[in-house]
């Protein structure tokens, strides 16, 4: 899902035992390519989509009030990208939001719910960053037009663990939030999202080439959110952009990541979502 002009769109493995037969570059791949949708804003767009060759070179920009800037390179081009920054420096920006220089990166990189990511997992992310080939791409430098600061999502604080993930929806809640998809479909208010009123509840405008999109109301109202779907609808949705009377959703929902993320996985997001309580 994507945030403010182009909200980050929004990528997971069964976390069990299978889990661990792999190796931490391809975990970090998926969750990467997949749930994370990192390439959505990482990657230069062409009328296409991405352009062949420039993935995570830098991407998206924005100009909005509280900042005016561009998706950086993630590649390990060591003078453009981040190939001269410490794994340490990775994990840090990732969980906290704090760059190398010490300053808060803006506030449109959803680091507010990478709080909750495993230790393996982050591990993962890194081991995979790692393998991206360097691609010389400066981009623009960021101007900050005002502090900036996170918007952690509640119960996303603190990193899991392995053994939390065991349970279905504590799974599908990590996923989603690692996804964040409470990012796109929890209204703003003065002082930011409105977790504890309106979480899930949509509203959010998100203007982009496809005109004007709305996020979905995504709780368990039975009237206006998915309460009354099945599970294979809201699969449907999340994966291939249709909803259940067959329209075709908009973006920024970012269907082509969605879709190449595991049955498991999308079941699990499919259970939280279940739990979520209903706005009318």
């Amino acid at each position: 899902m994507w945030r403010g002009t182009f909200a980050a769109l929004s990528l997971c493995v069964f976390i069990g035992t299978a889990a661990h037969a792999e190796t931490l570059v391809e975990r970090g791949s998926y969750l990467v390519n997949t749930v994370m949708t990192c390439g959505n804003c990482h990657s230069p767009k062409g009328p296409a989509g991405d352009i062949p060759g420039k993935h995570f070179s830098g991407g998206l920009s924005w100009d909005e009030p509280p900042f005016k800037v561009t998706a950086p390179n993630i590649t390990q081009d060591k003078e453009t990208g981040i190939g001269s920054w410490t794994d340490a420096q990775i994990k840090t920006l990732l969980r906290t939001g704090m760059a190398p220089n010490g300053a808060h990166i803006a506030m449109v990189m959803p680091t507010g719910f990478y709080h909750i990511l495993t230790d393996r997992d982050l591990d993962a992310i890194v081991a995979y960053l790692r393998t991206l080939k360097p691609i010389r791409n400066a981009v623009p430098v960021p101007i900050y037009k005002m502090p900036q600061t996170e918007h952690v999502l509640p119960g996303a604080e603190k990193p899991f663990t392995e053994a939390m993930l065991k349970d279905k929806v504590q799974r599908g809640f990590y996923l989603a939030s690692i996804s964040h998809c409470m990012e796109c479909h929890t209204p703003m208010g003065p002082q930011g999202r409105l977790w504890k009123t309106r979480l899930g509840a949509g509203g959010f405008e998100m203007p982009g080439p496809w005109g004007m999109s709305v996020s979905r109301n995504i709780t368990s109202s039975k009237t206006k959110g998915l309460g009354n779907w099945t599970d294979a609808q809201i699969k449907l949705a999340i994966q291939h952009g249709i909803d259940k009377d067959g329209n075709h959703l908009k973006p920024p929902m970012g269907f082509p990541y969605y879709a190449n993320a595991t049955d498991d996985d999308i079941d699990a997001i499919i259970a939280y979502l279940r739990t979520v309580p209903p706005q009318d």
